[in-house]
């Protein structure tokens, strides 16, 4: 399995087109978002978001970077998910269907093309399901603890 990797340039375009279907101003803050999350391989934190984006706009405070995130998550550009150290975002995933390993430690994405959706028992069939993620959190090669590797 290979790290997760996706296209720049193709990734802020959705971001930007996703801000402009909903009416949003495409700014140059906007636009240095958009390149953050296109180039960042892992998940950021609303802070560290927060500290880069003040480095470039001193005047941009934490709730307004904090509410774009949550917006664009909620457009679907962006995945979130609670890590050990909290709340944590990365761009989508928009080149095809696939489901996450993500390792707690080092917080590497490794894409893999099983969808568990397909074994699911259970379900009502009186529920459409319109969107679903699967994902698997663990250690790397890299990173499992040493104890661990002896067994």
């Amino acid at each position: 399995m290979a790290i997760h990797e996706h296209d720049t340039e193709t990734t802020i375009e959705e971001i930007l087109k996703a801000m402009s279907a909903k009416g949003w101003r495409i700014t140059d803050q906007r636009k240095s978002l958009a390149g953050l999350f296109a180039e960042s391989r892992g998940y950021l934190a609303p802070k560290d978001v927060y500290e880069y984006m003040r480095q470039q706009y001193p005047g941009v405070s934490f709730d307004t970077v904090y509410r774009n995130l949550r917006l664009l998550t909620e457009m679907g550009v962006l995945e979130q998910i609670y890590l050990n150290d909290g709340l944590k975002f990365r761009a989508r995933c928009e080149s095809h269907h696939h489901h996450h390993l993500i390792c707690i430690s080092c917080e590497r994405t490794i894409p893999f093309e099983f969808c568990p959706m397909k074994q699911m028992d259970g379900v009502p069939t009186d529920f459409q399901v319109l969107n679903h993620r699967f994902e698997i959190l663990g250690y790397c090669g890299d990173c499992t603890p040493v104890n661990a590797k002896q067994q």
